[in-house]
């Protein structure tokens, strides 16, 4: 039996790759940017989780695609939306989450959720790159700034000030007019991130704010845009450590769920760490030292026999 499952998100600017174990644990993880929809990039991401783990492409019991590229990987099993693997991702790493906005490269989209990770209601801004990373990425290269520089200077912003058009290409004319009639950086900046602040409230709005709100994506990681979008919905948003990897995640962990059914429509059980989940399920404190890492558990516990084994058995009942 393969104890390993891939999950990857082939998305329009980024490739984004995660490896889960047979309990949904991250073993590893990769972000690759090379340019739109690229096969360099999706393929580096899939080397560089399979290094990471020292593991092959043929241990993975399961590899499930999405994102803008999702029906281009001759590895994957199977493929599915960007909505359905981001609610899963994104619940998984925010279990408490009930709202995922999650701004991409080239979409937005926002997804009512519920505790399972299941998609209630959902809203996507696919059409233009407007209020997307690409949004960002063209009028940074109007200010001659850094993409990664545009949250730090907005933030300093004092002004406030308002640019009309959400088109990529007419925006970038609006920040350039701004900047020949004197304002400053930090305030087109901040003007910038309210626009796209007040897009993304239009979304939320079509499914309904509802929180806990959690923000997945490459534009999660920048202050000013995150700022903002807390300002204009009046509630926070919790940010995972990794928000880019949510859809690959969420790949993965339905790739996982269709693994573990086909394993038990042929028989095969899945004992992995069984006893030692077990021991630890009846006392936290399984061994001397224990700090609930199951590998470290099951070097130092000492043989599982007589009553405790008993207790174990009406513990598997439950399982």
């Amino acid at each position: 039996m393969k104890k390993h499952v891939m999950g990857i998100d082939f998305g329009s600017t980024t490739a984004k790759a995660v490896i889960v174990d047979m309990r949904g644990r991250i073993i590893a993880w990769s972000v690759s940017h090379m340019g739109a929809v690229s096969d360099a990039a999706v393929h580096e991401a899939v080397a560089d989780v399979l290094t990471q783990a020292s593991l092959k492409q043929e241990d993975m019991g399961r590899c499930v695609s999405t994102g803008y590229g999702r029906r281009m990987l001759d590895i994957a099993d199977k493929n599915f939306t960007e909505i359905t693997c981001h609610a899963r991702g994104a619940v998984a790493m925010v279990p408490e989450a009930r709202l995922v906005i999650d701004i991409g490269g080239q979409d937005s989209k926002t997804i009512a959720v519920d505790a399972n990770g299941l998609v209630a209601q959902f809203a996507m801004n696919d059409r233009c790159a407007a209020g997307t990373g690409k949004f960002l990425e063209v009028l940074a290269r109007a200010m001659e700034i850094e993409l990664e520089e545009m949250g730090d200077i907005a933030m300093k912003a004092q002004e406030e000030l308002k640019i009309s058009s959400m088109c990529a290409t007419f925006a970038e004319t609006e920040v350039i007019s701004l900047r020949a009639e004197g304002h400053s950086k930090e305030n087109v900046l901040g003007a910038v991130h309210q626009s796209i602040a007040t897009r993304t409230l239009g979304l939320v709005n079509r499914v309904g704010k509802k929180g806990p709100a959690v923000m997945t994506g490459g534009v999660a990681r920048n202050k000013a845009a995150v700022h903002y979008i807390e300002k204009v919905l009046g509630i926070p948003l919790i940010l995972p450590e990794t928000p880019q990897i949510a859809g690959a995640l969420g790949a993965a962990l339905i790739g996982l769920d269709d693994y573990k059914a086909e394993l038990a429509e042929s028989g095969q059980t899945i004992e992995e760490d069984y006893e030692v989940d077990a021991q630890m399920a009846f006392d936290k404190a399984c061994v001397t030292g224990c700090k609930g890492d199951p590998a470290e558990a099951e070097k130092n516990a000492p043989a599982v026999t007589g009553k405790l084994k008993s207790m174990m058995s009406n513990l598997q009942k439950h399982f």
